[in-house]
């Protein structure tokens, strides 16, 4: 699901870092200096923090949703390039989430009850200055390396895909391109969490219709998605087919030039689980296609294979929680397997409402364990 896109996997571009973070309209000006935990309280009209500044490194926050209305929370750099997100947290749900963020700077924090609009806005400042924590954990900086190899092989896939399903919406070969829509996708949802990191590359890739801002152009897969199997192909079709294709390009040229942490993994597992959550589960992210189950497998895929370049640490630090991990995405792929279809899977709205409800307190299931993954890395 792309809101703005909201998003999920942590990464961050440059020296910037990851953020498993927090707030908004502050009321606070109280600084963080201590390391101590950051309070959140969101509702339906407010979002109130216990401090809006810190000192580089890892902070701490510790949100809780007062409102009556689902909602989600980011730390923004400029140009509103999202450095870190959590989303689907539920009226009465705590949620803690760390947050490396290595270079100081001008931030904005942002809650979104309802998950939609700009949502309410803060300023945030981080002070000082920080190495990355894996310039010097080689275990840490060896899961990284192997995720960094994940992340290029899956973008080097999407280019080339992207490329293929444009080439068929240009030459109006509508059959042919609907039957490439949704794995050419899988590509973006493993690691849609990458392309959150660079400003408007998402939103422009990746928005659905539904969560457009105002003046805001639908362009990128779900634009595409709507004129091939809702309205038939546009007259400006073939442009939007070109630009996705540099956006994609974009992406990719950018995704190399990526610093991860290992905290950055283990958020990004956990957000994309969010994504399946807010967006797969309820049918909302392929709203003319009802192709969610690709992406639904596609988020679990991203997910796990942050979590199998962890598992070494995590094994080390907590093998009981590699041990629930396990039987937790066990469940919630028997699941998926039970909807193939051919090479690929059913369409959402051939589930009855039973499956739907399996489906949600399967992800429910093994997104307990995850939210956990970040504490353990960080130790």
């Amino acid at each position: 699901m792309t809101v703005r896109k909201t998003p999920s996997l942590a990464v961050v571009a440059g020296a910037a870092v990851l953020v498993t973070l927090a707030a908004c309209d502050s009321k606070s000006d109280t600084g963080a200096a201590a390391g101590g935990p950051i309070k959140v309280s969101a509702s339906d009209t407010a979002c109130e923090v216990s401090a809006t500044t810190a000192n580089a490194g890892n902070v701490t926050f510790e949100i809780t949703n007062k409102g009556t209305k689902v909602t989600e929370f980011y730390l923004y750099a400029e140009g509103d390039r999202i450095m870190g997100e959590v989303e689907n947290i539920a009226p009465g749900l705590n949620r803690r989430l760390i947050v490396e963020v290595a270079e100081a700077g001008k931030y904005q924090t942002a809650c979104k009850p309802g998950m939609a609009g700009n949502g309410i806005r803060g300023d945030f400042t981080v002070t000082g200055g920080v190495a990355k924590q894996n310039d010097t954990n080689a275990q840490k900086a060896e899961a990284t390396k192997s995720y960094a190899s994940y992340v290029a092989n899956n973008t080097a896939a999407l280019q080339d895909e992207t490329v293929k399903f444009a080439g068929l919406v240009k030459a109006g070969k509508v059959d042919e391109a609907k039957a490439a829509y949704a794995r050419t996708r899988v590509y973006y949802e493993r690691i849609e969490p990458v392309a959150e990191k660079f400003g408007d590359l998402d939103p422009a890739i990746d928005v659905r219709e539904a969560d457009l801002e105002p003046n805001q152009q639908f362009t990128g897969f779900h634009r595409l998605e709507k004129d091939l199997f809702k309205t038939g192909l546009q007259p400006d079709s073939a442009q939007i087919a070109d630009k996705l294709v540099t956006d994609v390009k974009d992406l990719v040229a950018k995704t190399k030039t990526l610093e991860l942490s290992a905290l950055d993994l283990a958020n990004g597992a956990k957000g994309l689980l969010d994504e399946v959550a807010t967006g797969k589960i309820t049918g909302e992210e392929e709203a003319f296609s009802h192709t969610d189950l690709w992406d639904f497998q596609a988020n679990v895929d991203g997910s796990k294979g942050a979590i199998t370049s962890l598992r070494p640490i995590l094994q080390a630090k907590d093998p009981a929680l590699v041990s629930t991990l396990d039987k937790e995405f066990a469940n919630v792929q028997g699941l998926l397997a039970k909807q193939r279809a051919g090479d690929g899977f059913k369409l959402y709205t051939e589930l009855s409402q039973d499956q739907v409800k399996e489906f949600a307190s399967a992800v429910d299931a093994l997104s307990e364990p995850l939210s956990k993954v970040a504490e353990v890395v960080s130790q």
